[in-house]
């Protein structure tokens, strides 16, 4: 489980392709100093799970589900990534509740000063509320407004600083996570 709080910007060393997915290797240096292989790691918002750790290097195999499901199968090598390591007990949920399943890939369809507006389908759409949480590219943000086939994030200084979203341009896939409870009720009242 993890918040939505990025605790490092990581670096993309190089994303191998293979029958059985891909072996994903990011340098970040502070998060690798604290985890052990089979420890999970949020990258970009998925949840990963460390195969490897070597001098600030982490490794991960991410599965043809995975890639499908996000956008970790188009990262180049250089790209910054968003870094969680997992919520430990005792630590404060300064975010929301994420777990680091993407729920989908959407498009940025607006960077301006005051955040993003991302063009999203019915699929993640219905999760959402005005005020509610969401994850973009694993970081816990509150939806802002809402459209038919869109949603708003307004980005404070400070996100855009420590995050790949300050980056983020028109055209550019991002992963999503809607909120946990939301998935949760829908299923209940469907009974």
């Amino acid at each position: 489980m993890f918040t939505g709080i990025v605790r490092e910007l990581g670096a993309v060393e190089a994303l191998e392709e293979s029958e059985s997915g891909a072996r994903l290797r990011v340098r970040a240096p502070e998060t690798a100093a604290g985890t052990a292989v089979g420890d999970s790691v949020s990258v970009n918002g998925v949840c990963l799970t460390a195969v490897a750790v070597d001098d600030g290097l982490l490794d991960f195999d991410a599965v043809p589900e995975t890639l499908r499901r996000s956008s970790l199968g188009r990262l180049a090598g250089g790209a910054p990534v968003n870094i969680e390591p997992a919520l430990r007990a005792g630590e404060p949920l300064g975010g929301h509740i994420v777990q680091g399943h993407v729920d989908g890939v959407a498009r940025v369809r607006r960077a301006d000063d005051e955040g993003l507006e991302i063009e999203a389908g019915p699929e993640i759409l219905r999760y959402c509320v005005e005020k509610g949480s969401i994850a973009v590219e694993g970081v816990s943000l509150t939806i802002a407004g809402l459209t038919e086939d869109s949603f708003t994030v307004a980005l404070v200084p400070h996100t855009r600083a420590v995050t790949t979203l300050g980056g983020l341009v028109a055209g550019d896939e991002v992963n999503i996570e809607v909120d946990l409870l939301a998935k949760h009720v829908e299923r209940l009242l469907e009974r």
